[in-house]
């Protein structure tokens, strides 16, 4: 397998715990790396990393909480499912609203791991389709001379093409030329298109 195929990704300094997510989740067909700290994983991490991390909260040294904090640094979109004992539920809670995925208190039914884990892998099949349509509209707007991404961001802020025309000073029938290439060159029929394709590059970018 390269190393752009979903895996489940399991962090916890226990490895009996270890242990039993790995038979349980290859037992499911699922590829499983093993890490016992948060550290270890780190040092492993790549942006291309696809799949979802299981991430015990409580570690020595760097907890998962911070691990999450750090790869929430480093633009890390890898869906975490944090594994949490009762008394730590407030902190995955707290997490969950900084966009962790999910979280499961132990101890867990595995078919509810499953479950989670099915909807995680789930939200990173989104997201990497969403990265690869923007890298396609980034790409598109790459292609666009000066002018046309001059009259492209006057166009997506809804001024009218006579108003185009006085700002940059050009004719009327240049910015109509200007418009329809745009247009041709973003792939995109509408002007409601346009500002979504730019809007979603302007967000995630």
């Amino acid at each position: 397998m390269n190393e752009l195929t979903p895996s489940i990704y399991v962090v916890d300094d226990d490895e009996a715990m270890r242990d039993s997510m790995t038979w349980l989740l290859e037992g499911e067909g699922y590829r499983v790396e093993c890490f016992d700290s948060a550290e270890n994983f780190l040092r492993a991490r790549h942006d291309a990393m696809r799949g979802c991390l299981v991430l015990d909260v409580r570690m020595p040294e760097m907890s998962g909480l911070e691990l999450h904090e750090k790869l929430d640094s480093l633009g890390s979109q890898l869906p975490i499912i944090f594994v949490t004992g009762h008394g730590d539920v407030p902190m995955a809670v707290a997490a969950l609203q900084r966009g962790a995925c999910d979280f499961i208190e132990k101890p867990f039914h595995n078919q509810d791991l499953l479950d989670r884990i099915t909807r995680a892998l789930e939200r990173d099949n989104e997201n990497a389709a969403r990265r690869q349509r923007d890298g396609a509209i980034a790409s598109r707007i790459e292609q666009l001379t000066q002018r046309e991404r001059e009259v492209m961001q006057l166009v997506v802020a809804g001024k009218l093409n006579k108003q185009i025309a006085d700002e940059l000073n050009i004719s009327m029938k240049t910015v109509e030329a200007h418009r329809a290439r745009v247009m041709e060159k973003m792939g995109v029929r509408t002007l409601a298109e346009l500002v979504k394709a730019t809007l979603s590059v302007r967000k995630d970018g």
